[in-house]
């Protein structure tokens, strides 16, 4: 049986992110204050190696520098859950969530196109990256 602390750790990642989610779908921002608390949560069962995670953020600032269309909440975000999964938990966790994304926004504009209606152009970022951070938590 996992130890309380364990326990603990996992119920609270899967409820932040699943507010991180819910808050980015709803309004279009993923507050700090999620973002810090998903950061703080990694203390509870902290290694140093975790410590290189935070690096996992960094194409997200890359993308919105140079390219935009990424708000700030979403690099916060992939910093934070980095601090909890670490550098190659973190890698897969980007990988997953954004191939999530380009799976669901290829399926959407294929269906708009069959239904001959305008696609959107922008989707919240936050639940294809928590998906894919749970993803690599529980593998």
């Amino acid at each position: 049986m996992p130890d309380k602390l364990a326990v603990l750790h996992a119920v609270f990642f899967v409820a932040l992110l699943c507010a991180a989610s819910v808050v980015d779908l709803k309004h279009r921002i993923i507050p700090d204050w999620l973002n810090l608390m998903i950061a703080a949560i990694s203390l509870l069962c902290f290694s140093p190696e975790q410590l290189l995670g935070i690096l996992i953020a960094l194409p997200f600032l890359l993308a919105a520098v140079f390219f935009g269309g990424m708000g700030g909440g979403d690099i916060k975000l992939m910093a934070a859950c980095g601090l909890v999964l670490g550098l190659p938990k973190g890698l897969f966790a980007a990988m997953a969530g954004l191939s999530l994304q380009l799976l669901y926004v290829a399926i959407y504009r294929i269906v708009c196109k069959v239904q001959r209606r305008e696609a959107k152009k922008a989707f919240p970022l936050a639940p294809f990256l928590s998906t894919g951070c749970l993803f690599a938590y529980f593998i």
